[in-house]
């Protein structure tokens, strides 16, 4: 474990940890995944299809596969992930708010949600092929204080936002809503949710403020590795019916991810591909 000084927007005194220059995860390439029992692969590529048999058969299975590329598509975004000479990923800067910010031309998608929903680890995994590349990930949550910009050569930026709810920054609001507003290259937000505990009232009223922004945004249960199968079903079917009741502007399908075991991080790898127009796809639904 390295330990490194707090800087970036977190409080002094904070230990924090990261991974640089430590070798790849195993599971960091699909090279390697798809050496794997076909059904292992399966459920690391597309996660719902762990919870399908259990879901009832008057489901519609089809609201869960919209977004359902294949792995050649899948390779291709992840050579996206991979840095080199002429494609840079590298930390950009730290900000508290929009004026600090310089103009950058490539699209944005942003990362939001709770404290501790584990977006930081989401995105030292999605950087995971870079290890180089400093995701810094506190041991106790709400010490994220600033936006966190990590910039993926021409292509495009992820912005690691503050979480809101326990010790958020007292000016939380002030410091994401004009971003979220304004900022012109924004093409995506992604609102996570814990998948161990599901919604809770600081992630409805998160839905509501991406509701009156009214720019597409998407829906992450994290952290699907921790809660058993029954546990994760109610939460992500209780997930779905919200947006579909009460939603005009999110994806209609939530995407799976687990940090830990790098479940879905493929397939949100292609998503950020598609929606920042950084790659073709052949296809992107199950039909």
């Amino acid at each position: 474990m390295i330990c490194l000084l707090p800087s970036r927007g977190l409080l002094p005194g904070t230990q924090l940890c990261s991974v640089p220059r430590q070798r790849l995860h195993k599971l960091a390439s699909l090279q390697n995944v798809r050496m794997l029992r076909p059904k292992k692969v399966q459920s690391l590529l597309y996660p719902f299809s762990q919870m399908e048999p259990y879901l009832d058969r008057s489901v519609d299975r089809a609201q869960f596969q919209l977004f359902h590329p294949s792995v050649e598509d899948m390779g291709k975004a992840e050579s996206l992930f991979l840095s080199s000479p002429s494609h840079k990923i590298h930390y950009r800067i730290s900000a508290e708010r929009l004026d600090h910010v310089p103009v950058l031309k490539p699209p944005e998608v942003c990362f939001i949600g709770r404290s501790n929903v584990g977006k930081s680890s989401l995105i030292r995994a999605l950087f995971s092929l870079t290890p180089e590349v400093e995701v810094r990930v506190s041991k106790t949550p709400g010490h994220t204080k600033k936006m966190n910009f990590f910039q993926v050569g021409r292509a495009f930026t992820i912005v690691d936002m503050p979480g809101y709810g326990h010790r958020s920054p007292e000016d939380f609001v002030d410091m994401v809503e004009p971003y979220l507003f304004t900022r012109e290259n924004l093409v995506r937000t992604f609102l996570l949710v814990d998948g161990s505990v599901g919604l809770q009232p600081p992630d409805l009223i998160a839905m509501e403020m991406c509701e009156e922004i009214r720019r597409p945004y998407v829906m992450v249960l994290t952290k699907i590795d921790k809660p058993g199968n029954g546990t994760l079903l109610r939460n992500l079917m209780s997930l779905q019916d919200t947006v579909r009741r009460n939603t005009t502007s999110c994806f209609p399908q939530p995407l799976l991810i687990s940090s830990l075991n790098f479940c879905g991080i493929y397939l949100l790898r292609c998503f950020i591909a598609h929606v920042t127009g950084s790659i073709s796809l052949t296809d992107t639904s199950l039909s």
